[in-house]
């Protein structure tokens, strides 16, 4: 039974949802149009990018610019009613400038369309209202479609926030790709907690030299079983003549072939062959979730073909991966 809460949520939930599809069929219009002639600008800068906005729309601001500073676009927010006092010598004429106002007459933006205006820093506007005065002082206006709030008495910012966040999303994304910022470019920015353990290199963690579990090819299961057990990874490589690896016994495949003779076979009649393993510049977060997907433990670290060292379950929830 839904109560009249829950059917005040997803009333809400439905009202943001069209609110988004509308601006899906307005960026396939002359907003997207004004989006790539936003995006050019920005990455065509020497300087930063300026996120300003009063309000509902600061808030969603600072998030903007959070997240294009996360992502290879230098930006930070600055708050307008403190531009006026002095915060307008954060902005420079190498800057642009990305004002958002749902209505475009916040009157706290005066200060910056003034400077703006004053000293040619390109400015970009977000509203839903081009013929505004942040509309009319702005170079590129992004003007959002005018969309209904979830709020019952259509003045709680809600659906028109949700527009903002998503434009400014879309921009971040799309300088991210057109920078060719990576996932390693990321992990420069993001070294600390869970995200930034999941960006670290299986480099970083892989066990090598000594510790890695190998055996030559025609060794018998007697002896690989001494460096199974004495290596405590669950598993031992098989390699060839040219040291590459061909296979791999784990626990599993000694519980599968268990009997009188197991000690006298040679590995080769056991081994799992075309084991799955990872390279030395594999995110954790790959590995994690290679290992999960197949239900394994352990990982050979391979370089061309060669065993370099091998990562367990264990070094990925050490390191703050899970």
């Amino acid at each position: 039974m839904t109560t009249p809460f829950l059917a005040s949520a997803l009333k809400t939930i439905e009202i943001e949802t069209r609110a988004l599809e509308t601006l899906g069929v307005a960026l396939g219009g002359e907003l997207g149009a004004t989006v790539e002639r936003s995006v050019e600008l920005i990455l065509a800068a020497k300087g930063r990018l300026i996120v300003t906005g009063m309000g509902k729309s600061g808030h969603i601001c600072r998030k903007i610019a959070a997240t294009m500073a996360s992502t290879g676009t230098p930006a930070y927010f600055v708050h307008p009613a403190e531009a006026g006092h002095g915060d307008l010598g954060m902005i420079t004429a190498d800057d642009v400038v990305l004002a958002a106002s749902w209505s475009g007459e916040s009157s706290e933006l005066a200060a910056i369309l003034a400077y703006a205006g004053r000293f040619k820093v390109p400015l970009i506007a977000v509203t839903s209202n081009a013929g505004s005065t942040l509309g009319r002082a702005a170079d590129l206006v992004l003007e959002l479609p005018k969309v209904e709030e979830a709020c019952p008495h259509g003045l709680a910012p809600t659906s028109s926030t949700v527009l903002q966040l998503a434009l400014g999303d879309a921009l971040a994304i799309a300088l991210l790709e057109g920078r060719g910022f990576t996932a390693q470019d990321f992990r420069v920015f993001h070294p600390g907690g869970k995200l930034g353990a999941s960006l670290r290199l299986v480099r970083d963690v892989m066990h090598g030299g000594e510790a890695v579990p190998l055996v030559a090819t025609g060794t018998t299961m007697k002896e690989a079983l001494v460096t199974m057990t004495g290596k405590s990874f669950g598993c031992v490589g098989i390699v060839d003549e040219a040291g590459l690896l061909i296979g791999i016994v784990t626990d599993g495949d000694l519980r599968r072939h268990l009997s009188d003779s197991l000690l006298t076979c040679a590995v080769d009649e056991i081994m799992t062959v075309r084991p799955t393993t990872v390279g030395p510049d594999t995110l954790l977060a790959r590995a994690m979730e290679i290992l999960s997907s197949r239900s394994i433990t352990a990982l050979f670290v391979l370089d061309e073909g060669r065993p370099i060292g091998i990562v367990h379950m264990h070094d990925l929830l050490r390191a703050g991966v899970a």
